[in-house]
């Protein structure tokens, strides 16, 4: 494992082997293949050449995978990260950012349905899953099951890159393969599976304040006709005990990590397509106190609009009713679509995998709250053993200083942290360990518990 500290700016980068160069041109190709098919004029032709440019991004994926991570002993290793140009802002980040952003823009902006099934540029793309989405959903594909089926690629494909990468931990194994259920079950298909009975597109895995509509007055009203009077009020049921009693609750034992790195599609798409840029996070103090100023502010946005809407449409203040719909669209553009999609997902290769959980996700800001001050959660450390190698804070995707704390000595106890765990696996001497301790030794070092824990015994 090397870490920035440890590299010249000279250093070799190994020259890669001619599998390997096979296998990432068989992604390379089934990312250009995508081209011809947005632009091809005959349905069936770019059908199959869809579902051929998937399956050579697949073989290709799953192939270079298994080849780079097989061929070495288990355990973490992240050489060269900043010798290459696609993890260290280099050109190749570059690019990729600029195609990430471009199709978020297009996506949110110049595909909509015209009325006549026609979605603008990715309009070929839409009805080459017209297929999959009729046997899944009962009805012809969009741009947002497109979408959706990118997602969840880019997870499961991605995810297995982790899982091969990182078998050595079990608790990566078991947290990766947890974030790829959540994707493909209550993300993708059952949210398919009642669009298919006509009932309503419902993600059981988001919960308000980071799906902030399933709050609002309207979606609620929306969820309790078309959800039929069983369904429509389980729904309902669902996020108010989710949203305000069961979040608390496995919060306190367990720390937002139950939530951002086992459950959530945002965390789920960071920890794996994003796990190439976990490093490029931003340790200053600088970007900390813009992550603190930035993230409360969206938190307390989302509570106001949802808390205007229902006093809007209670009919209390008449006044309010022609300011809450602009207000809750104008949140749903800056926030739902720019902040969260084109920003949070396309500046991957420039600013990390985690920049809408840092600076920007409602949800991150409400789990932190109560992991940082009601939370049993907290990650030990012992300075002793700290070698000051500085590989925790390399690999800490939230922008954490890990090793200060390390050095000396000091529990981790922070609201940005989701508790991926990479710190602990990174560190060559087992320094860092993730607990769910006693609230009393909450803001003990590991070298006083293990000193208190002695005396109890003796």
């Amino acid at each position: 494992m090397t870490s920035p500290q440890t590299l010249t700016a000279d250093a070799p980068v190994p020259e890669v082997a001619g599998l390997e160069k096979l296998l990432l041109t068989l992604v390379a190709l089934g990312l250009l293949l995508l081209l011809p098919v947005a632009f091809d004029a005959d349905a069936e032709r770019a059908r199959w050449c869809f579902f051929g440019a998937l399956a050579l991004i697949s073989a290709g994926t799953l192939g270079w995978a298994a080849w780079k991570y097989g061929h070495q002993p288990e355990g973490v290793y992240n050489h060269n990260l900043w010798l290459r140009a696609s993890t260290s802002r280099g050109a190749v980040a570059w690019i990729t950012g600029i195609v990430l952003t471009g199709f978020y823009v297009i996506l949110y902006w110049f595909s909509s349905d015209n009325g006549q099934g026609s979605y603008g540029p990715l309009n070929q793309l839409v009805h080459a899953l017209d297929p999959f989405s009729k046997a899944l959903r009962n009805k012809p594909s969009d741009q947002w099951f497109l979408y959706g089926t990118f997602y969840t690629l880019a997870i499961l494909l991605m995810g297995a890159r982790a899982l091969w990468k990182y078998r050595s931990s079990p608790y990566h194994l078991i947290r990766t393969g947890s974030l790829m259920f959540f994707q493909l079950g209550f993300a993708f298909l059952l949210p398919g599976l009642l669009l298919a009975f006509q009932r309503p597109e419902f993600y059981f895995s988001y919960f308000w304040p980071l799906k902030y509509d399933y709050l609002f007055p309207d979606t609620v009203g929306y969820l309790l006709k078309d959800g039929g009077p069983a369904l429509g009020v389980f729904m309902m049921f669902w996020t108010a005990v989710i949203s305000f009693v069961a979040t608390p609750v496995l919060t306190y034992f367990f720390g937002k990590r139950w939530y951002c790195s086992w459950v959530c599609g945002c965390g789920g798409l960071a920890e794996t397509a994003g796990d190439p840029y976990r490093q490029l996070s931003d340790k200053s103090r600088t970007a900390w106190r813009w992550e603190v100023r930035i993230i409360y502010t969206v938190l307390g946005l989302i509570i106001l609009v949802t808390a205007l809407l229902w006093v809007g449409a209670s009919g209390a203040v008449p006044a309010l009713q022609g300011i809450t719909q602009p207000l809750s669209k104008a949140y749903g553009f800056a926030i739902g679509s720019v902040f969260s999609g084109v920003i949070g997902v396309g500046f991957y290769p420039l600013m990390g995998a985690r920049v809408w959980c840092r600076f920007g996700c409602p949800m991150a800001a409400y789990l932190g709250l109560i992991q940082k001050h009601f939370s049993r959660f907290r990650i030990t450390t012992n300075g002793a053993q700290c070698i000051s190698c500085g590989n925790c804070s390399n690999v800490c995707e939230m922008g954490i200083d890990v090793k200060q704390y390390a050095q000396r000595g000091e529990p981790i106890i922070r609201a940005s942290c989701v508790g991926c765990g990479m710190c602990s696996t990174a560190c060559p001497r087992g320094v860092l360990n993730l607990e769910n301790g006693p609230r009393e030794n909450r803001y003990q070092g590991s070298q006083l518990i293990h000193a208190d824990s002695l005396r109890i015994l003796s």
